[in-house]
C-alpha cells in the first residue's frame, strides 16, 4: 500500500475553506457532486454520486478531517487526512492519503490535483 502527500495554499479564509470540504451545496459547486457530506464524526459521505464514499472518522472543526475512503470495489478503505491551518492571509491544507492500492496511486495523485483540491482551490480563489 502507498501514500500520497500534497500541500495547498488557498487564498481564502479558513472558515470558507472548511465549508468547501463539508457543505454538500458548496462541494457540488466546485465539482465533486452530487455529494452527501457534513462535519459530523461517523457520517457516511459520498462524492461524485457515490464513486467515492466512506466515513468521517475524526473531525476537529477547521483543524482536521480524517476519512475512510472507498473507491470502486475496494474491500479495505484508504485513509485521507486533511489538516487545516492559517498561513498569513491564506489557508494551508495538508493532505495525506494512505493505504492506497499500488496500482491506483498515480491516478489518485493526479486526481487530487485535477478533480478535488485543484478545483476546490480555484473555486474559492475565484470568489
Amino acid at each position: 500500500m502507498k501514500t500520497i502527500k500534497q500541500t495547498y495554499l488557498i487564498k481564502a479564509p479558513l472558515e470558507k475553506v472548511w465549508q468547501a470540504f463539508v457543505d454538500p451545496k458548496i462541494i457540488d459547486k466546485w465539482g465533486a457532486g452530487p455529494a452527501k457530506m457534513n462535519e459530523d464524526e461517523c457520517f457516511k459521505f459520498s462524492l461524485w454520486g457515490g464513486d467515492i464514499h466512506g466515513t468521517n472518522t475524526k473531525v476537529i472543526k477547521e483543524k482536521k478531517l480524517v476519512q475512510d475512503w472507498y473507491g470502486g470495489d475496494w474491500v479495505t478503505p484508504s485513509q485521507v487526512i486533511f489538516t487545516f491551518s492559517r498561513e498569513k492571509n491564506k489557508t494551508r491544507v495538508d493532505l495525506v492519503h494512505s493505504n492506497l492500492p499500488e496500482d491506483e496511486v498515480n491516478e489518485f495523485d493526479k486526481g487530487w490535483k485535477s478533480d478535488y483540491l485543484g478545483p476546490l482551490k480555484e473555486f474559492l480563489e475565484d470568489k
